[in-house]
């Protein structure tokens, strides 16, 4: 009988238990009453280093990774060991090559004093010299500038005079073409264009015949016509 109860009374305790540990609102109104649970923590202590013993690769080894066999990891186990990496601090100094190129890192990267100032100088010299070569370029283009759009409108007059003339030139043509052929001609068929080749021949022979007159009357060797009253 005796061992019944106890029985129950443990399920009941085991029941209670497992339903305060998942309601979190019974949890913080125990806590508030006095009630504190207490939870496991686990801290686990560094590791010390192995100075008696430490592991030092094989460099001979072709087990060994090839980033224990460097220069860098040399000098991580001498930082970490020191002698007892059996590494010889000699050989963790840079080279002379090495050593050459960390100094003119160092000149280019952190030049003295008096050098930067004088960088500062030469540069805002240059700007200097840059923004006056540019006003100056300015000023002259702007001096050119009514000559230019003088030059601008004559260009465009002259374009406009000789599309006016072109376009007279081909509406004679055509003209010509059907007083000649007795029918409107297509400016692209043969035979206007054989036409305009023709015409332009006899300009041409026409212009080079006064031409000639000209320079002969300019030497004295024909004299003009009389002019009728």
């Amino acid at each position: 009988m005796a061992s019944s109860v106890l029985l129950r009374r443990a399920a009941v305790l085991c029941r209670t238990s497992n339903w305060i540990t998942t309601s979190k609102p019974v949890c913080s109104l125990l806590s508030k009453c006095g009630l504190v649970f207490q939870t496991a923590s686990y801290n686990p202590k560094p590791l010390r280093l192995n100075l008696q013993d430490p592991y030092i690769p094989d460099k001979d080894s072709e087990r060994t990774p090839e980033w224990q066999k460097t220069a860098r990891h040399d000098r991580k186990l001498f930082g970490r060991y020191g002698s007892a990496s059996g590494i010889d601090p000699a050989s963790l100094w840079p080279s002379p090559p090495e050593l050459d190129k960390i100094i003119a890192e160092e000149n280019e990267w952190f030049p003295p004093l008096d050098v930067m100032r004088r960088n500062i100088a030469a540069r805002e010299k240059e700007a200097t010299e840059k923004q006056l070569a540019k006003e100056k370029l300015i000023a002259a283009n702007m001096a050119k500038m009514p000559k230019m759009v003088a030059d601008w409108r004559r260009e465009k007059r002259e374009a406009k005079v000789k599309l006016k003339e072109e376009k007279a030139r081909r509406e004679k043509l055509l003209a010509e073409a059907r007083e000649r052929f007795g029918y409107a001609v297509d400016p692209r068929s043969p035979k206007f264009l054989e036409m305009v080749a023709e015409i332009e021949k006899e300009e041409k022979k026409k212009k080079k015949l006064l031409k000639r007159r000209q320079r002969e009357e300019q030497a004295g060797l024909v004299t003009p016509p009389p002019v009728s009253s």
